[in-house]
């Protein structure tokens, strides 16, 4: 495949940060990042996209904040140490996270705003795979209890954690089933 944007489009993948380095990300490319997530569709051009970046102590408070949701949240039947020291690991191993806010202007259905923002977060991973940059959009039940933490208005939501670092991991194909199994041709 030659196209370079196709090629991003079939190969970008999910990055653990078990596959992280220690290496930083600079903030001249989280910026390309984030450019590239504001180039989004947006219909009527609400631009509905908003993102918290956290590096470094940043990220250490965003660790104790999860850990202490999940303590709070969790009954007691399902709680475990592990899940939550787990649920602070998971941002301290990372080298930047970026909360992902949805911005409800009250002039288009949820929905669609949701969805412009779900564009966003596409453009974000495709450009961190370009710039060798490995990540994943995580959506753990936690971030329904985040507003606070975030300072988020009442019209906005946080729908995810994207987490960013260097890696090492190597390429993978993907692992799609065929896409003539979702088509339906009407002639």
């Amino acid at each position: 495949m030659s196209n370079e944007v196709l090629k991003a489009i079939q190969y970008r993948r999910t990055v653990n940060q078990n596959s992280f380095t220690d290496k930083e990300i600079t903030k001249e490319d989280i910026l390309t990042i984030l450019e590239a997530a504001n180039a989004a569709p947006t219909h009527k051009r609400t631009q509905p996209w908003r993102f918290v970046v956290f590096q470094k102590e940043g990220l250490v408070r965003l660790g104790a904040e999860l850990s202490r949701i999940y303590k709070a949240v969790t009954p007691a039947e399902k709680y475990t140490e592990a899940t939550e020291q787990n649920m602070g690991k998971k941002a301290t191993q990372s080298n930047v996270a970026i909360a992902i806010v949805v911005n409800y202007t009250g002039e288009l259905p949820e929905w669609e705003e949701l969805a412009a923002t779900a564009c966003a977060v596409q453009n974000l991973w495709l450009a961190a795979h370009s710039i060798g940059l490995g990540g994943y959009w995580a959506t753990p039940g936690l971030i329904n209890h985040l507003g606070g933490f975030l300072n988020l208005e009442e019209n906005q939501k946080c729908i995810g954690l994207f987490y960013l670092g260097h890696h090492e991991s190597e390429p993978r194909e993907p692992a799609r089933s065929p896409i003539a199994d979702k088509i339906r041709w009407e002639l």
